[in-house]
């Protein structure tokens, strides 16, 4: 789930955009995200409110991206099967959302969501699609290795598993066990597998 392309101008400062992840993710674990702003997130920073704005349309974005975002930079894993592949996205997934920050975070975000139409097709766009995209070649890998079909609904898949990973951890606060992301990988993969 990577974040906009930056705009053009001056490119942004690496050390800048880290504290103000580090800062809202901080900010929600001790205020949660109704009290977490903009300006407090600038001032914990030490950045001004437009540094924020030119990198982020709005507090969503900026939340949604320091907590459920910290996977997008791994390589996609290649463990040689498809199953094992799963079970490390899964793991990474469940570790996000396991996370005080996120604890935090998501019940405001999905009211966010829910109020705001366009707010969510920018976080679909802007992340959800990004991320998507970027683990397709777990699937195209499979495919090549004949362990499913290349008309596998790919998208469907990812959308089973966040969508398990946050009913277990997200919706009902489970405290997984290690054994939990390598189920939900049985249990997909045995589902699409090649008959």
């Amino acid at each position: 789930m990577n974040s906009p392309p930056p705009s053009r101008g001056r490119p942004r400062d690496p050390r800048s955009h880290e504290a103000i992840i580090g800062a809202t993710a901080r900010l929600l674990v001790e205020v949660g995200y109704a009290a977490t702003s903009i300006g407090a997130v600038a001032a914990r920073a030490g950045v001004g409110k437009d540094t924020i704005y030119r990198r982020w349309s709005g507090k969503p974005e900026l939340v949604f991206e320091a907590v459920f975002t910290a996977t997008d930079d791994a390589p996609p894993p290649d463990t040689g099967t498809l199953t094992g592949d799963l079970t490390e996205l899964l793991r990474g997934l469940i570790d996000e959302f396991h996370a005080p920050a996120a604890a935090a975070a998501l019940p405001g975000l999905l009211a966010d969501f829910a109020s705001d139409p366009e707010l969510k097709a920018r976080i679909r766009g802007d992340f959800l699609a990004p991320s998507k995209e970027r683990l397709l070649v777990v699937f195209e890998r499979a495919v090549r290795r004949g362990e499913i079909a290349a008309e596998t609904p790919v998208d469907l898949v990812l959308d089973t598993l966040a969508g398990a990973v946050f009913f277990h951890v997200g919706l009902i606060g489970e405290h997984p066990g290690p054994q939990l992301a390598a189920l939900l990988a049985a249990v997909v993969a045995k589902g699409i597998e090649v008959r």
